[in-house]
């Protein structure tokens, strides 16, 4: 059965960010995971988790200027004193909360040209590097074009392939289930071929980005595959629900009691 971490960007929206904490524990999740901590201080964030018996299994590096459509600060160059500075705030918050991985955004840019190519690898290199140091792991996610135009990394065969090339031992890929759907299909293939590099897995229904279970893909069958693969790493719940938050948790109560054994 997968372990999965409430997203606390998407999910519980009807509370403030600091009392989502206390309502995934409340709801029946053991980790959370979330885009952006950054407006609360770390121990602040630590204190939510360790009240409510949470895991904190995933954040992302500050992304540079959210609001003005930036997405993340690897591929920028100009900005590469700013990226490292972000890495070490990363890393203050993964030793506060004791999160073991963070996810680095690699920016609005073209892969054409390659001096982009270059300042990605250059900008993971040092986050994996000093993230080693902590022995905490850096995880990069393909996101498809639809949702963020523009976005360097929109491949996971070029993301496979980085990974493998800078053969960093704390590079690892983050799988989510609906940007695979969107960029390649073959949801199923992809995760049995990239497994072995696979270290956090995110899902929500294709196309409208609402609970499992309600959209194109078989998600409980994609579920159960990964038990299959012996998959033992988080499953962020990266959806939007169509509604209540709790009352949409009812996809996750029929799972876990493994009434999902057909189509959805």
């Amino acid at each position: 059965m997968p372990s999965f971490a409430a997203n606390l960007t998407m999910m519980f929206n009807e509370v403030p960010f600091l009392d989502r904490f206390e309502a995934a524990s409340a709801a029946g999740f053991s980790a959370v995971e979330f885009l952006f901590p950054y407006e609360h201080p770390p121990e602040v964030i630590s204190e939510r988790l360790q009240a409510n018996g949470l895991t904190l299994a995933l954040f992302n590096l500050p992304p540079g200027d959210w609001q003005a459509g930036e997405r993340g600060l690897a591929t920028l160059p100009e900005r590469r004193d700013e990226f490292r500075i972000s890495v070490e705030i990363a890393l203050s918050y993964a030793k506060s909360t004791g999160a073991k991985r963070f996810h680095m955004m690699s920016g609005i840019a073209s892969r054409t040209g390659p001096k982009a190519v270059a300042d990605y690898r250059d900008s993971l290199s040092f986050a994996c590097d000093r993230a080693g140091e902590h022995d905490i792991d850096v995880v990069i996610e393909p996101i498809n074009s639809r949702d963020m135009p523009g976005y360097f990394l929109n491949d996971f065969d070029f993301a496979a392939d980085i990974i493998r090339d800078l053969n960093k031992p704390n590079l690892r890929l983050q799988f989510d289930i609906y940007h695979r759907q969107i960029i390649h299909g073959d949801v199923l293939t992809g995760l049995r071929q990239l497994m072995p590099i696979i270290g956090h897995v995110q899902i929500a229904a294709v196309p409208l980005r609402h609970e499992p279970g309600t959209g194109e893909l078989n998600d409980f069958s994609i579920l159960r595959e990964l038990d299959i693969l012996g998959y033992e790493g988080f499953v962020g719940c990266e959806y939007r629900p169509a509604g209540d938050t709790r009352s949409g948790l009812l996809w996750l109560d029929t799972f876990r009691n493994g009434k999902a054994k057909g189509g959805l």
